[in-house]
């Protein structure tokens, strides 16, 4: 089996490939540089990516960054400090996002004949981000495969009916290294601790009893 499957670097993603590869998947993985503030994800997933020796692509499509409005993660907002049940944190949506790069993949994955594209967006998500809900989830299946009739292309997102909570606790049985992958949306040397994701991966660990490896040991 071969599957494409778009790798941020973050924990859901890093989650996916590790649960992809146990299942027996030759991964192609598809990073995008899309101008984020966050760029450590980008080396992250990287090193990820070389622990397993799979094929990784860095798609650069950091050029569209002026024409996607002013999202925090774009920097021309504040990085709020909240959780991601808050007003505060839609100024972290980058317009379309999940879209545009699952059609890259779809396209990479006709183009190398590869049937299925994963992506690992989770119910946490859907909160604020409409393209990590089931409906678009839904939607998207079929226009893929349209798009893609001569070798066509099957969407994945395995995650989207599950927590983060309940993410982790898949990750810390498959040995993720969580220690390798980043969250942070100020993307600084450490966790701001602050923003929706930070929160966000803090209270994942927490509630299967473990810390942050980026935070500190769990002894």
């Amino acid at each position: 089996m071969r599957g494409v499957l778009i790798l941020s670097g973050g924990v859901d993603s890093t989650t996916l490939l590790y649960k992809m590869h146990r299942d027996g998947y030759e991964v192609d993985a598809l990073t995008f540089n899309y101008a984020q503030k966050h760029k450590k994800e980008i080396a992250c997933a990287r090193a990820i990516a070389e622990r397993l020796g799979i094929v990784h692509h860095v798609v650069d499509l950091s050029a569209l960054s002026s024409l996607l409005g002013d999202s925090a993660l774009l920097g021309g907002k504040e990085v709020p400090s909240c959780h991601y049940t808050e007003e505060a944190a839609k100024k972290t949506v980058v317009p379309n996002r999940n879209m545009i790069m699952l059609s890259v993949a779809a396209g990479y994955a006709e183009a190398h004949e590869i049937a299925e594209v994963f992506y690992a967006a989770h119910k946490n998500d859907s909160t604020i981000y409409p393209d990590c809900r089931p409906e678009f989830v839904q939607a998207l299946r079929p226009a893929i495969r349209l798009a893609t009739a001569w070798h066509p292309v099957e969407l994945q997102a395995p995650f989207v009916d599950m927590s983060k909570a309940e993410i982790v606790k898949m990750g810390l049985s498959l040995d993720v290294p969580y220690e390798l992958t980043w969250s942070c949306y100020r993307g600084e040397e450490l966790p701001c601790c602050s923003c929706p994701t930070c929160i966000e991966r803090e209270e994942a660990f927490a509630l299967n009893g473990r810390r942050d490896p980026l935070l500190g040991s769990n002894d």
